[in-house]
């Protein structure tokens, strides 16, 4: 296994030591409470996705490491594997419109802030990573792209991966907040927080990969689920 310390992006950082030690462990438990909806995944799921994701930020849309992308998507288990795909692709990942984004990845009721970006994907966020009816013209139907692309991919090196953060600049502060937060690999680790930022998004979903722990997410949250939550899935920490 590559030293994390030398890893070239930042999914190698944080998914290498977790598919080296427990691959089929769930990795990221996703609720909707506004639905009853309830999707989990396993680090190895997580990593197909996200390796799949990768191949199609590069094969599909022809986007090089160094190139940037623009994320407009809400904490959601599908967001997850985006954001693993693009840094897996060496691409830097911001969390706002960019007129300098190559691609955009927007939820569908975000699509009118992507007017002029070149390339755009679109997600459901549909529970079961169903596609996105009556899209625009020009507007990639993530679900239906991503599936047919492959389960390997070789990086090609990386640039920034978060908002002008350097990968190990990012690894580096995802392991301080795991530190700060007390997370570890035995972690069970609920939040209903939102990734609008980067330090949101290092300290709710960076962060808890990097301590090899796993997370319960939840959408919509209903206070009354939140104890029986607690007990069902064996949460050991509240964010």
């Amino acid at each position: 296994m590559r030293d994390v310390d030398q890893a070239t992006t930042l999914p190698e950082a944080v998914l290498d030591p977790i598919l080296e030690r427990e691959p089929a462990a769930p990795r990221i438990t996703w609720y909707d409470d506004a639905t009853g909806a309830r999707i989990e995944l396993s680090g190895l799921t997580l990593a197909n996705w996200a390796v799949k994701t990768a191949n199609l930020v590069r094969d599909e849309f022809g986007l090089t490491p160094g190139a940037r992308v623009a994320v407009l998507l809400p904490a959601h288990w599908q967001t997850a594997a985006v954001l693993l795909g693009c840094w897996w692709a060496g691409t830097e990942v911001v969390l706002h419109p960019d007129p300098d984004a190559e691609l955009v990845f927007a939820a569908a009721d975000r699509l009118a802030e992507t007017e002029d970006a070149p390339e755009v994907a679109a997600l459901s966020l549909d529970p079961m990573g169903a596609p996105v009816r009556d899209l625009p013209l020009g507007v990639t139907d993530y679900a239906t792209a991503v599936r047919v692309h492959g389960d390997q991919f070789h990086p090609g090196g990386a640039g920034a991966a978060l908002d002008g953060m350097p990968v190990q600049e990012v690894f580096t502060a995802a392991r301080k907040s795991a530190a700060r937060q007390g997370f570890s690999e035995s972690d069970r680790i609920l939040s209903s927080g939102s990734w609008d930022t980067a330090e949101e998004l290092i300290d709710r979903y960076i962060a808890v990969l990097a301590a090899g722990a796993s997370l319960v997410q939840v959408t919509n949250p209903d206070p009354a689920q939140r104890d029986r939550r607690v007990e069902t899935e064996r949460v050991t920490r509240v964010l």
